[in-house]
């Protein structure tokens, strides 16, 4: 069986540069030899079995590196990694504003919240939704990150079809009707045949 990028074991770092001086310069150097160790991995299975291979990518930010993270929902998960002067954010896109509901969805997203442990869902002045999570660069630890990587792209690909189905369920039933008047695969829309339903 395959195991998770994150579940990979960690090997030390053969680097010939300088020794990082301070807590912020150790935390961007361990996050980025750890984002390098996990693209240079086989690529291991994501959604429906598909092969998914860990890609990582500068960010459009100073300091900012985007690595795509297989999921079990989705195929892969994209997530931002932003090292600054006090802390590593973490923020991956779960879906864009919901079209209907927002009471409904904005209650489900505060009821996890309680939940969570290292990151949180949030909006953007659009609405769309996030999950995000920060640790402080002093002390910081390859497990730390790890975890905080790891609990990111859990939240963020699982939430996503309770998301979908609380704020786009008319859309998905659009969706249907569209794929089956044409002859065309609904399987990816399986997860929500409860909405087919009602």
């Amino acid at each position: 069986m395959t195991k998770h990028p994150l579940d990979q074991p960690q090997t030390e770092p053969q680097d010939e540069r300088s020794e990082p001086q301070t807590d912020a310069e150790r935390a961007a150097r361990l996050a980025e030899e750890r984002l390098a160790e996990l693209a240079g991995l086989e690529p291991v299975p994501g959604a429906h079995g598909k092969p998914v291979q860990v890609k990582v990518d500068p960010g459009t930010r100073p300091g900012e590196t985007v690595v795509q993270l297989p999921g079990s929902t989705r195929l892969h998960v994209p997530i931002s990694v932003l090292t600054g002067s006090r802390s590593v954010e973490v923020s991956a896109f779960v879906c864009r504003n919901p079209e209907e509901n927002h009471e409904r969805v904005y209650r489900w997203l505060l009821q996890r919240n309680a939940r969570l442990r290292m990151v949180a869902f949030a909006i953007d002045r659009l609405g769309d939704i996030y999950v995000q999570g920060r640790l402080p660069v002093t002390g910081l630890s390859t497990q730390a990150f790890d975890d905080l990587l790891g609990e990111t792209l859990d939240v963020a690909d699982r939430s996503f079809n309770e998301i979908i189905s609380l704020g786009f369920a008319e859309a998905v039933r659009n969706e249907y009707a569209w794929r089956v008047s044409r002859g065309l695969s609904t399987r990816n829309l399986d997860a929500f045949k409860h909405l087919l339903e009602e």
